[in-house]
């Protein structure tokens, strides 16, 4: 497995920068530079998939931890990270691999596709189903989730995504076919929010509404204080409108990375949301 492994989805620039055309931000990166994202870099004018096949994080997971509690329930699911992510969010559960990783990833080792997916076999006997894509952003390292993919759907077994959503159509499109269910963070439900983050509403909402016409989709909201809880109704109310069906979990937020000072949602306003998502949605978790 080649240390420079071409991206896809990037045309050249001027001075010798490159365009990256794999999500919304679709970064302009100078020589030597890298994507917000951080795993994109353009060495000597060609974009490269740096993090391809470094894995962060490998663990075999029950498949509720995505969380997806209505594909295949009570089965297990190996699931992998790497690094970087295309948002900036300050509640970052996982950030030590998604935003500041430096040191752990210059000691991070390599897997190639075939070495997921020979795994993946191995652990049926456990109850594995197949291969989830999660614990950082795996937009952000595309053709090495897609190699996997493509190995893990020639095994006979399932491809999962975890997902902030945030990557353009065509990229997407070409993906999904290999993909038989995702998770997608809906984070809020206001432009101001995505702002703050680093990134569109609409690019996410995109991405779910075509997502949800070929593969399995649940959707997962993190409650913040004072941030989102009052979008809820609205986001459950354009869910429906996909779908009444699509499971939206609404997770309660706990203090972590830059609000380690915010105080952790109240159990009694989950309670209260799930009410009011309800008026609108099946299935409410």
């Amino acid at each position: 497995m080649s240390e420079a492994h071409k991206a896809l989805y990037w045309s050249a620039a001027s001075d010798n920068a490159v365009r990256c055309g794999l999500c919304p931000h679709r970064c302009s990166i100078s020589e030597s530079a890298s994507g917000i994202c951080g795993v994109r870099e353009n060495r000597e004018g060609v974009l490269i998939a740096s993090s391809y096949g470094q894995v962060s994080s490998i663990a075999l997971d029950p498949i509720e931890k995505k969380p997806l509690y209505m594909f295949h329930p009570g089965k297990k699911i190996l699931s992998i990270g790497g690094f970087g992510c295309s948002f900036r969010c300050g509640f970052c559960q996982n950030y030590e691999i998604s935003l500041e990783y430096g040191g752990i990833r210059r000691q991070t080792g390599q897997m190639a596709p075939e070495d997921i997916a020979k795994l993946a076999v191995q652990t049926i006997p456990d109850g594995n189903i197949g291969v989830a894509y999660t614990y950082n952003e795996p937009f952000v390292g595309y053709e090495y989730v897609y190699d996997c993919a493509s190995r893990v759907r020639g095994e006979g077994l399932y491809n999962v995504l975890v997902t902030n959503g945030y990557i353009n159509k065509e990229p997407l499109e070409k993906l999904l076919p290999l993909i038989d269910a995702m998770n997608i963070d809906l984070k809020g439900f206001t432009d101001s929010f995505y702002k703050k983050l680093g990134g569109n509403l609409e690019a996410v909402k995109e991405t779910i509404g075509i997502s949800a016409k070929t593969c399995h989709v649940e959707v997962t909201t993190l409650v913040i204080p004072e941030e989102n809880e009052d979008n809820i109704a609205k986001l459950a109310k354009w869910l429906s409108q996909i779908n009444k069906d699509i499971p939206l979990h609404l997770t309660r937020f706990y203090p972590r990375y830059r609000y380690s000072g915010k105080p952790p949602t109240p159990v009694e306003t989950i309670n209260r949301l799930r009410e009011v998502a309800g008026e609108y949605l099946t299935n409410v978790f």
